[in-house]
């Protein structure tokens, strides 16, 4: 299989050249959504095929390093056009192809009738091609050529409908938020360039090793020691640019408004994959964080704030992709969450359980939506559930899953990472995950009540609403099955079961997880127990508040509106939006237009090259004066130029 790699990338690569050039002159559009998709299936079986070769070799022969082509070669610094492909990368794409294959499946019936139907399959597959990019490549530099190319195809399907202002204003914002972002990610570069000389994955992280001595782990990396300042920059610059691709706080304010592009832009790019990169970037350069207790530290607190803060803001949001988007927000917060306590193994594991239950949600979610004629209000909603079978259990098993009630999904990923945050953290980050898994169970089944049950809202008369097609309900299906066994994939220890999912990813998260562990970390089987009970407590303690106000009461808008001050400023996102507009962007766009524009520009600039131009215009009219056209007057000038010339060859 080690041969077929080039062709997980090259299958989707052509499909996005073909749709390009030839989708539009299809008399079938649906030819340009099967190319599309069937691309993508081909990437899935070659990567799963590989997997099961790697699988079949011992650990530490698994991983393989495949070279393309020479690409920058100067000095001592070389970077290839090259994969590795090991146990952490495998994983994502198995993500990426898999769940990338339903969605192209789903778009399929989605966007019929859309006049642009193949151009969104044309951004869709290349999206694909740079997500495998990000992940495969085995340097930085490679990984951030793929980085730039998903934010670019973010860019492309938010504002697919380019028509409508909101979508093209959504797309500029994710389009330059990430871009803040991207310029930590810039300067990580360059540290590591500085200091270790190259960015290829083997030679900044394969150089770490373990030294003991004696009472704890010391790092190494390059012949740096842990906590060395160098490191400390390299993983926050590395940091900053995850917080502005995976939405984490301060950058978090895009992926929100990125909802008006199609939901099954939604599920692939801001649910299942691209938002995800930012855990892939810091579990690839786990020991470089792990050698940084200040960066671990950051990223521990950002992701402990941003889940709880998303979460508050998600609770009285009415619209249905609203609300899934601010979880997805919360969601990666319990990631970084992970990772900053050094349970990177913990945080890739909520990647792969997230992708199940909330790709389902969001194809759940797009299913109401076609179904209620593009209503995406759920307060105009109701009573559903007679109407979608299908969706309603798809969406009810995924909304079970995210709430971390046993046996779904999220149970054992959540769980893991509330156990990790206190065992290798604090009581303190404990706290927040729990209490921030409390509002997601309770706004998750507030959603669910306010589309599903009670009485319909809207015209079920004179707008019947319908049950999706095969196309959109069979991915529903998968994943909804998905999310509910996927987690056995990584059962704790506590169990009596072997974790799979620790023991595969253990050979390249292992040597970070230990060195990042803190001396005095709890253990014992009999507190994970009890955690873990008090953990599914308190989910269903949020489940049953959210059946108490919104199932047997049907609270509406204009009831939550009584809270007062809370409602309004969970309900208003804190204002961030309009803190922001205030604080950063009217000042910059005033500046911009009084200081640099009027005085910089106009004054400053325009007034030196208008004023060389007018030196030049007098400077120019004075000489032309002695284009006189008389004859006689060039005789003369010649005749006095010849003296000159000849007395300064006699006198030198």
């Amino acid at each position: 299989m080690t041969d077929l790699i080039p062709i997980i990338v090259l299958a989707p690569l052509a499909a996005f050249i073909i749709n390009a050039f030839f989708g539009s002159r299809f008399k079938n559009q649906a030819i340009a959504g099967w190319l599309a998709t069937l691309a993508v299936v081909v990437s899935f079986v070659i990567t799963a095929g590989l997997f099961f070769e790697m699988m079949g070799r011992p650990a530490e022969e698994r991983a393989i390093h495949y070279t393309m082509l020479d690409w920058i070669h100067v000095g001592r610094i070389q970077v290839n056009i090259a994969f590795l492909i090991d146990q952490l990368s495998i994983v994502f794409m198995l993500v990426i192809t898999g769940i990338g294959s339903l969605i192209h499946l789903y778009s399929i019936s989605y966007m019929k009738g859309d006049r642009s139907f193949w151009r969104f399959f044309v951004y869709l597959n290349l999206f694909i091609v740079m997500m495998l990019q990000l992940v495969m490549a085995d340097n930085y530099l490679w990984t951030f050529v793929g980085w730039e190319g998903v934010g670019l195809c973010s860019y492309l399907l938010i504002g697919f409908w380019y028509e409508d202002k909101k979508n093209t204003d959504a797309a500029k914002k994710a389009f330059i938020v990430n871009r803040i972002g991207d310029f930590g990610f810039l300067v990580a570069m360059g540290a590591m360039l500085y200091q270790f000389g190259s960015l290829n994955y083997l030679d900044v992280l394969g150089s770490g090793s373990n030294i003991v001595d004696g009472t704890h782990h010391v790092g190494m990396v390059g012949g740096l020691a842990a906590g060395s300042s160098i490191i400390t920059i390299i993983a926050l610059m590395l940091f900053l640019g995850c917080t502005g691709k995976s939405a984490q706080i301060p950058l978090y304010v895009w992926l929100p408004d990125a909802m008006a592009g199609p939901t099954p832009v939604s599920a692939l790019i801001h649910a299942a994959t691209m938002v995800t990169s930012g855990i892939f970037l810091v579990a690839r350069s786990n020991i470089l964080f792990a050698m940084s207790p200040v960066a671990l530290s950051v990223v521990a607190a950002v992701g402990a704030m941003t889940a709880i803060f998303a979460a508050m803001i998600g609770i009285f949001q009415n619209d249905i992709k609203k609300v899934l988007a601010y979880s997805t927000v919360s969601q990666l917060g319990y990631m970084f969450l992970a990772l900053g306590v050094g349970a990177f193994t913990a945080g890739v594991f909520h990647v792969v359980t997230h992708a199940f239950f909330k790709a389902c949600l969001f194809l759940g979610s797009g299913a109401v939506i076609h179904a209620m004629h593009h209503e995406q209000d759920m307060q105009k909603m109701g009573g559903l559930k007679k109407y979608l079978p299908i969706t309603f259990w798809t969406f009810f098993l995924a909304t079970l899953a995210i709430a971390g009630i046993p046996p779904f999904a999220g149970f054992f990923s959540k769980d893991e990472i509330l156990w990790q945050a206190f065992s290798r953290g604090s009581v303190i980050l404990w706290l927040i995950g729990a209490i921030a898994a409390l509002m997601t169970a309770f706004y998750m089944f507030r959603a669910v009540f306010l589309t599903f049950y009670g009485k319909p809202r809207f015209d079920a008369e004179h707008h019947p609403p319908h049950e999706v097609d095969w196309k959109m309900w069979l991915p529903l299906v998968v994943l909804a099955g998905l999310a509910v066994v996927g987690g056995f994939l990584g059962m704790p220890k506590v169990f009596g079961a072997g974790n799979a999912f620790e023991t595969w990813l253990d050979p390249v998260l292992a040597k970070g997880e230990q060195l990042s562990l803190v001396a005095g970390a709890s253990e014992g089987a009999g507190l994970e127990i009890a955690l873990m009970v008090v953990s599914v407590v308190i989910a269903l303690c949020g489940i049953l508040l959210a059946m108490r106000f919104y199932k047997t009461r049907n609270t509406l808008a204009r009831d939550e509106a009584s809270l007062g001050a809370g409602y309004q400023l969970m309900h208003n996102k804190f204002y961030v939006d309009e803190i922001y507009d205030k604080a950063i962007i009217q000042p910059i766009f005033k500046t911009s237009e009084s200081f640099l524009w009027k005085i910089v520009d106009v004054k400053v600039i325009d007034g030196i090259i208008n004023g060389l131009a007018h030196i030049a215009e007098i400077g120019s009219g004075s000489i032309r004066r002695i284009q006189t056209g008389i004859v006689q007057n060039y005789a003369v000038m010649i005749v006095v130029g010849l003296f000159v010339l000849v007395g300064y060859l006699v006198m030198f």
